[in-house]
């Protein structure tokens, strides 16, 4: 969850990691901290947002250091729980990114060999095994103190008067980024691109020597390990706001060109078999978190449409627990990040039980991608914004491009609709761009939104789980309570719950459910709800029975998912700008979710 970053080379650190860090805030904003590495090592950690704290970060000179930012899991948000930590010579720092989950014995077996502790996080232990086991050489403590425990990291450490960063990673990524008389380490590609665009993503268990002159990396059996680097193809400015109000608003009109992005070169990809070999596919089952795990729920509908395949959807904290039904369906996994621990914990287990897997991610070089015995990336482009969008809707098109290729391998789908399906998709962008040129029109609309404290989300079929990602949308960037519900099941309960200070937005779209949708519209306006529809363009019959109404572009049915997503997309935005609200921050959220 939190996000590290290390220099060393001939510029000043300080400037550097805090340059870093700034690009890695989504990933935690609890506190922040960095340590150089000069005559002497120098410390500043402080809780709250770099942005509040940057202007009190001394300018010390130094041309190594190490910094962190944090997203609190174990201890409180606090100065002392605040990363790096060092050890009780002063000469050892640290920073992590994980969970030690034997962190309580090891501290107090340490507190009994006259160890102080001065946090309450399970991190500490780190710094203090390292203390324990250093003779002279960081690498070797490191590994020693990374033998000693069970979880997950992602470490970054250094010794005074050692010109060295060392790092490890397990179950959480590290990416190094290669200059030329400098390099650099960090939790994120996007932390690194100021300085290069040459990347080693380090791999599961994998450790490394970091100097000024060069890396030398390690596998998880400590032997030597050559690789070549990685270039990255987008830069440093696709991360910025580039006018936009928020990175949130900006990555929303990014979707046209992010469709695109998707699609290029995969519609011959998947017809060519590259994501998803020839092979006997009996059944699917999607596996997914948050926003993703709403993508798979879409997808089910999509592939069982186009492939006429038993599919099911599971989320990935609760796959390992499951029995299992002793059948190796297809195991697509879905993963923005690629480093969802759920989910990489899920892609584990479904190997064990002997099912394909394919990964569909965004991240180039992410875990799932090397653990995975297919991928499938969705080539969204940095999203920094913690609110998924872009990233959710590229997710969309690589189940499309998944159905069509499942549909053409089982012969479901004969070339025409093939052809008009793949037609539809890439016009796609112009859909999208339509939703957006009413975005003023969204904006006017959710005033009847922004002051409630209750709001239900409404939809049908394959639109049931478009309307469960609005209403996760408006809970996680305006801390509106939102529900998503299937709109047949309101008499079962939650129609109780309605009233006129409880509004209601209503997806309405032209495909076999839209007469008992507009059923089911009107129960909920006869309790006097105040109901936002959203609907194709010239739906009269809509309009007249809600109190304002959103136009989509007319789509295929099986496509409606794409346009309705932008439009709840901004209706959450919207109505968190009206409150107030950290939209590119929410409170107690990460980008990505490192931790089980």
């Amino acid at each position: 969850m939190c996000g590290i970053v290390g220099y060393v080379g001939e510029r000043m650190a300080v400037d550097v990691l805090l340059d870093g860090l700034k690009r890695l805030e989504y990933r935690g904003y609890d506190s922040v901290g960095v340590a150089i590495a000069s005559e002497e090592l120098k410390l500043f950690k402080d809780k709250g947002e770099l942005t509040k704290i940057e202007a009190h970060i001394p300018r010390w000179e130094g041309k190594m250091g190490i910094g962190h930012t944090r997203w609190a899991t174990c201890g409180r948000p606090s100065k002392e729980n605040s990363h790096p930590f060092i050890d009780c010579t002063g000469r050892i720092v640290l920073v992590h990114n994980g969970i030690i989950e034997n962190h309580l014995p090891l501290r107090k077996q340490l507190e009994g060999e006259g160890h102080v502790f001065t946090s309450e996080t399970d991190t500490e232990v780190l710094v203090h095994l390292m203390e324990r086991y250093y003779r002279g050489d960081a690498y070797a403590a490191l590994m020693a103190a990374l033998s000693q425990v069970t979880g997950t990291y992602a470490v970054a450490a250094m010794v005074e008067g050692d010109d060295r960063i060392v790092v490890a990673r397990k179950e959480n990524p590290l990416v190094i980024g290669l200059g030329v008389g400098e390099n650099m380490v960090a939790s994120d590609v996007t932390a690194v691109l100021n300085l290069t665009n040459r990347v080693l993503y380090l791999m599961e268990g994998e450790s490394a020597i970091v100097t000024a002159g060069g890396v030398t990396l390690f596998d998880a059996e400590g032997n030597k390990v050559k690789r070549d680097p990685t270039t990255v193809t987008w830069t440093v400015d696709d991360a910025e706001k580039g006018g936009f109000e928020h990175f949130m608003l900006k990555e929303i009109y990014e979707q046209p060109a992010a469709i695109h992005n998707s699609l290029l070169g995969s519609l011959d990809e998947i017809y060519a078999g590259a994501v998803i070999p020839d092979m006997e596919v009996n059944s699917v089952k999607l596996v997914a978190c948050g926003s993703s795990s709403h993508a798979a729920m879409v997808g089910k509908y999509i592939i069982e449409a186009m492939a006429r395949l038993p599919t099911t959807v599971e989320l990935a904290s609760e796959y390992r627990y499951s029995p299992g039904t002793g059948e190796s369906p297809l195991t697509i996994l879905v993963t923005q990040s690629g480093e969802t621990a759920d989910t990489l914990a899920a892609a584990r287990e479904a190997r064990q039980r002997g099912c394909r897997t394919l990964a569909v991610t965004n991240l180039v070089g992410s875990t799932i991608s090397r653990e995975a015995d297919h991928v499938f990336y969705t080539n969204a482009g940095p999203e920094i914004s913690v609110a998924a969008t872009k990233s959710y809707i590229t997710q969309l098109m690589a189940m499309y491009l998944l159905g069509l290729r499942l549909g053409t391998m089982r012969q479901t789908l004969d070339r025409t609709e093939v052809r008009n399906l793949s037609t539809e998709l890439r016009s796609m962008p112009r859909y999208v761009s339509g939703v957006l040129d009413r975005a003023s029109e969204i904006e006017e609309a959710v005033n009847m939104l922004a002051p409630a404290h209750h709001i239900f989300y409404l939809g049908r079929n394959i639109n049931y789980p478009t309307m469960l990602e609005g209403a996760l949308k408006l809970k996680e960037i305006s801390y509106i309570h939102a529900e998503g519900y299937a709109a047949g099941e309101l008499k079962h309960g939650p129609l109780a719950l309605l009233d006129a200070t409880t509004p209601v937005v209503a997806a309405c779209v032209n495909d076999h459910t839209r007469e008992k949708m507009l059923g089911n519209i009107s129960e909920v306006a006869a309790r006097d709800s105040p109901v936002l529809g959203i609907g194709v363009e010239g739906d009269r019959e809509l309009e007249a029975i809600t109190d304002a109404m959103i136009s989509v572009p007319k789509v295929p049915s099986i496509l409606s998912p794409v346009p309705l997503t932008v439009v709840l997309q901004l209706i959450a935005y919207y109505v968190a700008k009206k409150k107030g609200c950290s939209i590119d921050r929410p409170r107690n959220l990460a980008k990505s979710v490192t931790v089980e």
